[in-house]
């Protein structure tokens, strides 16, 4: 077995946990760089709560070794790591003030009560709570309760602070500003950030890398963009974000950069390696790189595909505006453009139309019976 990593903020090698059901994490290697904010996201069951609670010491490993800060944990009790969480339950202590609430980990320890007031009183500033210090938990809103639980969690100085879904409970609004708090924060401090989350949007908004978790198992992992962009299989490329997709096949000899489908040849600029010729395939284009364009315009250089078909409707979605066309066969596509740059296109449903999309846009993969067509 593979040793950790003990220059790592977080090192799991080979980890394994297994219920009655199976394996929830398998097999499982992943290394945290200290100072890195990584997001774990994945469907419902893929094993990215567990992993973090192995990390945690909530949960033992069936088999794998797990090392914080240089120091091997495998078998070592949470309430002996230097880890803490935040969760979405903000778990604040009722009859406890602020400042108690943020010293009481602290406290504890046996910190004397000016050093630990002192600390926390910086916490409270960090957290933009400075006023906040002799309230109760119940004045104060969900905003302010979770960047309390923050403070808090951060008052032990942990060499990784885990964060589950700590944002789910908050409405929309408060959740972006509590993001944009969240990354000053890690940055500010430069902790170690371990954060799981349904919500792409989120994760994509926050973390220096993601890793997009299925079954137990790390699909992909990297920076944002990467991710999105360059996705390493139809898995991946459908479960994050949204994304067009059609059946195809690939090209002949010396012609994978032509895939055939139902709307006839169609080029391609990004063709998975382990595809041959002839082989059946799936093709994924990203809606912002979707365009629709009036039945007869040819107004694109370059290397561009066109497909016949009538728009379904046309929704303004905030800043953007969502097209959905509809191709002979039934097959529907989406388009999403910035309303900002330039006037909603004069389309009505049922107008003829092309969907167009350029060849670098069509990335070609092997189906994968798990695909997904949308995140859950």
């Amino acid at each position: 077995m593979a040793e950790p990593d003990l220059r790592a903020a977080v090192s799991l090698q080979q980890v394994t946990k297994r219920y009655d059901e199976g394996a929830v994490v398998a097999d499982l290697t992943l290394d945290v760089a200290p100072g890195e904010f990584l997001a774990i996201v994945g469907p419902s069951g893929s094993g990215k709560t567990t992993t973090m609670r192995l990390i945690g010491g909530f949960e033992a490993p069936d088999s794998g070794r797990i090392a914080i800060a240089g120091k091997d944990v495998t078998n070592v009790p949470a309430e002996k790591r230097s880890v803490n969480t935040v969760f979405q339950s903000y778990a604040l202590f009722p009859h406890l003030s602020v400042i108690d609430n943020v010293a009481f980990g602290p406290r504890m320890r046996g910190v004397s009560r000016d050093a630990r007031l002192k600390k926390a009183r910086e916490l409270l500033d960090l957290v933009h709570l400075p006023d906040a210090a002799d309230r109760m938990p119940r004045e104060l809103s969900g905003g302010m309760q979770q960047r309390v639980a923050l403070a808090r969690a951060l008052a032990n100085d942990p060499a990784v602070l885990l964060l589950d879904e700590p944002l789910g409970a908050l409405d929309r609004k408060l959740r972006e500003e509590l993001q944009r708090e969240l990354r000053r924060v890690q940055h500010t401090l430069g902790a170690t950030f371990i954060y799981v989350t349904h919500d792409q949007d989120e994760a994509f908004g926050m973390a220096d890398r993601l890793a997009v978790m299925r079954d137990g198992r790390i699909e992909q992992i990297g920076d944002p963009a990467s991710i999105y962009d360059k996705p390493v299989n139809a898995w991946v490329a459908l479960f994050v974000g949204s994304a067009n997709s059609f059946d195809a096949t690939v090209g002949g000899p010396g012609a994978r950069s032509s895939i055939e489908t139902e709307f006839g040849m169609l080029a391609t600029d990004h063709v998975a390696a382990d595809l041959r010729a002839g082989e059946r395939a799936v093709a994924v284009v990203r809606p912002e790189a979707t365009r629709i364009e009036l039945a007869g315009s040819d107004t694109s250089p370059g290397r561009i595909n066109r497909i016949p078909a009538h728009i379904a409707d046309l929704v303004a979605v905030g800043p953007s505006l969502r097209l959905r066309a509809t191709a002979a066969d039934g097959h529907e596509f989406e388009a999403v453009m910035r309303r900002a740059d330039g006037p909603a296109p004069d389309f009505h449903p049922g107008d003829s139309v092309f969907v167009a999309f350029d060849a670098a846009a069509t990335r070609v993969y092997r189906p994968d019976a798990g695909s997904v067509s949308t995140p859950s």
